[in-house]
């Protein structure tokens, strides 16, 4: 079994944590050692060094949020020390868009310990907006720092095609899609409690369900746009997350009934998530660029039909019939036209829901992709000797 020093985050909520989480926690099951080191600030120089000597080591921050991280100026100090401390095989680090990101790669050759990155920020590789652009700098930005790794995994033929026009070589690049618990993210035929607690919350009607962060590149906007047109009076659109853009979005659209829009709020609890995943009849997700969303194969496996743009990886995991496919052109415009659809056709909406889970159950369960990151570990161990 291997010793891997896990380099991650734990908190805010977001996709990176959710990775995080679950594959440390699946990679243990398999009976992997591993030691999980994170941005975590505490109150003296003293408990934060006695962490170091522990499975979780917390190393100090400035500035953390969903999207980057800023480490304090002894954070590369602490690193240093707890892997000397830890003397792991591997150190697998799922890049936090942080600096130390960069200098990543030259620690572990001091230390002969090779280094794997999975690199999962969001993109579009066709650049069709504003934000787009921005997210392709971030990758020319770091092209130079990933060729440095043993191993890059990213998620998608897209995402390694855009890495390698920017010199990342492509034997160095692993392509391992996320992966979600089938067993655990999967349709529920009948009701439990957690369903009559959202129930007594939201009331009845069929839902159209949008979960995530709520800020400007996952385009929430044209969404509730599209919605304006919805007439449908037993049909709600919930949205479940938080972020910059909520205060806004409440305001702009005000003039929407309250029972046919729901804000939900952040949803921490990961029960009542797959609970209402189970219970939406739609999951939309209307971004400008992506990764890989997890909420999108976590709504795939839950048996809930799917609309999703083609930025990132997510048009290639519902392509041929897993899900309906919309360009990131015009997204209130193509919306318009699918949502009456799905509302007048509730029988498609079911079928769309089972070749989605199928979906998964062919290519992104999480014991295929943590059987691809072992084949890794073993690639790069190999190398080693």
């Amino acid at each position: 079994m291997v010793h891997v020093a896990w380099l991650g985050k734990k908190s805010p909520f977001c996709g990176n944590v959710s990775y995080g989480n679950t594959t440390t926690e699946h990679l243990k099951k398999r009976g992997h050692n591993i030691s999980f080191i994170h941005f975590d600030n505490h109150k003296n120089k003293e408990e934060s060094l006695f962490l170091a000597n522990d499975p979780d080591v917390s190393l100090p921050y400035l500035i953390k949020s969903q999207v980057y991280t800023i480490p304090s100026l002894r954070a590369e100090k602490e690193l240093k020390k707890s892997l000397e401390r830890l003397k792991p095989d591997i150190v697998h680090a799922s890049l936090t868009l942080s600096p130390l990101d960069f200098r990543l790669p030259e620690i572990c050759q001091q230390m002969n310990v090779p280094v794997i990155a999975t690199f999962h920020p969001a993109f579009d590789s066709k650049i069709r907006n504003l934000t787009a652009s921005t997210q392709q700098l971030t990758y020319q930005l770091y092209a130079p720092s990933l060729a440095k790794f043993n191993k890059v995994i990213v998620f998608s033929r897209a995402q390694k095609e855009v890495l390698e026009k920017l010199g990342v070589d492509k034997d160095k690049q692993e392509i391992i899609p996320n992966g979600v618990d089938q067993s655990i993210w999967k349709p529920s035929y009948e009701h439990n409690e957690k369903h009559l607690f959202i129930r007594e919350k939201i009331g009845d009607g069929r839902i159209f369900l949008y979960m995530g962060r709520i800020v400007n590149e996952k385009n929430i906007e044209a969404l509730l746009r599209a919605w304006r047109q919805t007439k449908e009076k037993n049909c709600k659109l919930l949205i479940v997350g938080d972020g910059p853009m909520k205060p806004t979005l409440e305001n702009n659209f005000s003039d929407l009934e309250k029972n046919n829009l729901i804000w939900w709020g952040e949803e921490s609890d990961i029960d009542t998530r797959i609970a209402i995943m189970q219970i939406a009849e739609v999951f939309l997700l209307p971004s400008l660029v992506e990764g890989l969303s997890l909420s999108l194969l976590e709504a795939m496996s839950s048996g809930t039909a799917c609309i999703a743009t083609d930025a990132g990886a997510d048009g290639e995991v519902l392509n041929n019939g897993a899900g309906i496919v919309i360009s990131t052109d015009n997204v209130t415009t193509q919306l318009k036209t699918i949502i009456p659809i799905l509302l007048n056709h509730p029988s498609f909406t079911k079928e769309l829901g089972d070749k989605a889970r199928n979906r998964v159950l062919e290519r992104y369960t999480i014991e295929k992709n943590i059987q691809s990151i072992e084949k890794v570990y073993e690639k790069v161990l190999k190398n080693k000797i």
